[in-house]
Protein backbone atom coordinates (compact mmCIF):
# COMPACT_ATOMS: atom_id res chain seq x y z
CA UNK A 1 0.00 0.00 0.00
CA UNK A 2 1.29 3.68 -0.99
CA UNK A 3 1.98 5.19 2.37
CA UNK A 4 2.87 8.83 1.20
CA UNK A 5 0.86 10.33 -1.57
CA UNK A 6 2.52 13.48 -3.40
CA UNK A 7 0.86 15.78 -5.77
CA UNK A 8 1.21 19.55 -7.59
CA UNK A 9 4.62 19.20 -9.33
CA UNK A 10 4.96 20.24 -13.07
CA UNK A 11 6.03 22.65 -15.35
CA UNK A 12 6.23 26.32 -14.70
CA UNK A 13 8.02 29.44 -15.91
CA UNK A 14 10.67 31.17 -13.96
CA UNK A 15 9.35 33.63 -11.31
CA UNK A 16 6.00 31.42 -11.32
CA UNK A 17 4.93 29.24 -8.38
CA UNK A 18 3.40 26.01 -7.63
CA UNK A 19 1.73 24.08 -4.91
CA UNK A 20 3.06 20.39 -3.54
CA UNK A 21 1.10 18.48 -0.95
CA UNK A 22 1.93 15.03 0.70
CA UNK A 23 -0.87 13.04 2.20
CA UNK A 24 -0.21 10.07 4.51
CA UNK A 25 -1.56 7.47 5.35
CA UNK A 26 -3.17 6.80 8.62
CA UNK A 27 -1.33 3.13 8.72
CA UNK A 28 1.77 5.62 9.32
CA UNK A 29 1.59 6.41 13.30
CA UNK A 30 3.26 9.17 15.82
CA UNK A 31 4.79 10.84 12.87
CA UNK A 32 6.75 13.92 14.51
CA UNK A 33 8.18 15.38 11.57
CA UNK A 34 7.25 15.71 8.21
CA UNK A 35 9.72 17.30 4.88
CA UNK A 36 10.54 17.55 1.81
CA UNK A 37 13.76 16.64 -0.20
CA UNK A 38 14.82 17.56 -4.00
CA UNK A 39 17.29 15.83 -6.60
CA UNK A 40 18.22 17.51 -9.58
CA UNK A 41 19.67 15.37 -12.16
CA UNK A 42 23.56 14.81 -11.50
CA UNK A 43 23.16 16.62 -8.10
CA UNK A 44 23.00 14.99 -4.26
CA UNK A 45 19.21 14.49 -2.63
CA UNK A 46 19.49 17.54 -0.87
CA UNK A 47 16.45 19.02 2.00
CA UNK A 48 14.40 21.82 1.46
CA UNK A 49 12.20 22.07 4.48
CA UNK A 50 10.64 19.84 7.61
CA UNK A 51 8.11 20.43 9.69
CA UNK A 52 7.65 19.23 13.31
CA UNK A 53 4.09 17.67 13.45
CA UNK A 54 2.85 19.41 17.21
CA UNK A 55 4.53 23.11 16.82
CA UNK A 56 4.81 23.49 13.83
CA UNK A 57 8.44 24.25 14.16
CA UNK A 58 9.96 24.93 10.70
CA UNK A 59 13.50 24.99 8.74
CA UNK A 60 14.50 25.42 5.12
CA UNK A 61 17.50 25.54 3.40
CA UNK A 62 19.17 28.71 2.62
CA UNK A 63 18.48 28.16 -1.16
CA UNK A 64 14.54 28.82 -0.55
CA UNK A 65 14.13 30.78 2.41
CA UNK A 66 11.34 33.68 1.36
CA UNK A 67 10.29 31.99 -1.37
CA UNK A 68 9.09 28.57 0.06
CA UNK A 69 6.71 27.92 2.97
CA UNK A 70 6.15 24.60 4.23
CA UNK A 71 2.71 24.09 6.36
CA UNK A 72 0.57 20.84 7.51
CA UNK A 73 -2.56 20.31 8.36
CA UNK A 74 -2.60 17.38 11.02
CA UNK A 75 -6.78 16.85 10.71
CA UNK A 76 -5.55 15.31 7.16
CA UNK A 77 -1.99 14.15 7.73
CA UNK A 78 -1.14 16.10 5.21
CA UNK A 79 2.01 18.41 3.88
CA UNK A 80 2.40 20.90 1.30
CA UNK A 81 5.36 23.13 0.49
CA UNK A 82 4.04 26.53 -1.58
CA UNK A 83 6.78 27.66 -3.34
CA UNK A 84 6.85 31.38 -4.87
CA UNK A 85 9.16 33.31 -7.39
CA UNK A 86 10.98 29.62 -9.07
CA UNK A 87 14.03 29.42 -10.37
CA UNK A 88 15.56 27.27 -13.30
CA UNK A 89 18.25 25.40 -10.08
CA UNK A 90 14.74 24.60 -8.62
CA UNK A 91 13.77 21.83 -11.11
CA UNK A 92 14.07 18.64 -9.39
CA UNK A 93 12.31 15.55 -8.59
CA UNK A 94 10.48 16.57 -4.99
CA UNK A 95 10.13 13.65 -2.18
CA UNK A 96 8.38 13.85 0.54
CA UNK A 97 9.38 12.49 4.04
CA UNK A 98 7.63 11.48 6.97
CA UNK A 99 9.35 10.39 10.60
CA UNK A 100 8.61 8.52 13.38
CA UNK A 101 10.62 8.01 16.32
CA UNK A 102 8.32 4.95 17.71
CA UNK A 103 9.45 2.97 16.23
CA UNK A 104 12.02 5.11 14.30
CA UNK A 105 11.23 4.92 10.96
CA UNK A 106 11.26 7.22 7.70
CA UNK A 107 8.57 6.58 4.89
CA UNK A 108 9.10 8.27 1.50
CA UNK A 109 7.10 9.46 -1.20
CA UNK A 110 6.99 8.26 -4.98
CA UNK A 111 8.31 11.76 -5.80
CA UNK A 112 6.91 14.25 -7.90
CA UNK A 113 8.42 16.01 -10.68
CA UNK A 114 9.14 20.02 -11.01
CA UNK A 115 10.38 22.10 -13.79
CA UNK A 116 11.25 25.72 -14.44
CA UNK A 117 11.54 26.70 -17.68
CA UNK A 118 11.15 29.59 -19.61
Amino acid sequence: QVQLVESGGGLVQPGGSLRLSCAASRSITNIYAMGWFRQAPGKQRELVATISWSGGSTYYADSVKGRFTISRDNAKNTMYLQMNSLKPEDTAVYYCNAATATPPRNYWGQGTQVTVSA
